[in-house]
């Protein structure tokens, strides 16, 4: 093979090409389910600051001995701790949602992957409630005054009927919100992916 021929055959091989761009078309009929996944996350995040902030007012107008507001507002902030973590990861695909860079097919299913990495952290974050709603029973069955105490058989039968209903209750809640409020707009983007992968 002489040097023209390999100049030739370099020349012909596009496998260096960069990966072809998404239409305007396309782009159109992607970034309105976007939108809305987008629109959805910053609804929820401030629904969730909302909750935060009314649970701190709450125990502070409350009354009550000292050492159960103290608990219960530890408790809390410890949510918002854990809260924070995986909204700081949400966030992360928040914004590679709005990155004008994302009009590549790869670009598109690497995002496609970043929403069921995401479905995982989403279910974590309501599985990751249950300790947290098991400490404010106890803390509530310690220091809420009753006539008549609260046998041992009576608390321990609460406390493990309560992570028994609520474990998988919170899953099934949290899979359904994800469904209504992402799920189905991620279906549509996999398909438009689909349709320029064809």
């Amino acid at each position: 093979m002489n040097i023209d021929e390999l100049k030739n055959t370099w020349n012909q091989d596009d496998s260096f090409e960069e990966t072809p761009k998404i239409s305007i078309e396309h782009k159109e009929r992607i970034n309105l389910p976007l939108e809305k996944i987008r629109k959805n996350m910053r609804m929820e995040f401030w629904s969730t600051v909302g909750v935060f902030v009314f649970a701190f007012a709450l125990i502070a107008v409350s009354p009550g001995p000292f050492k159960f507001k103290f608990y219960i507002t530890i408790l809390i902030a410890s949510m918002v701790f854990v809260t924070f973590f995986f909204y700081s990861q949400f966030f992360k695909l928040y914004k590679n949602m709005g990155n004008p860079m994302m009009n590549t097919y790869e670009s598109l299913k690497d995002l496609l992957h970043q929403f069921q990495l995401n479905k995982q952290y989403y279910l974590s974050f309501y599985l990751a409630f249950v300790p947290f709603l098991v400490c404010e029973i106890i803390i509530v069955l310690e220091f809420i005054p009753r006539p008549v105490p609260l046998s041992d058989l009576h608390i321990a039968i609460t406390l493990i009927g309560t992570m028994v209903i609520t474990m998988p209750l919170l899953f099934i809640i949290g899979k359904w919100w994800f469904n209504k409020f992402y799920e189905k707009y991620i279906v549509q983007i996999k398909n438009l992916v689909k349709e320029l992968g064809q």
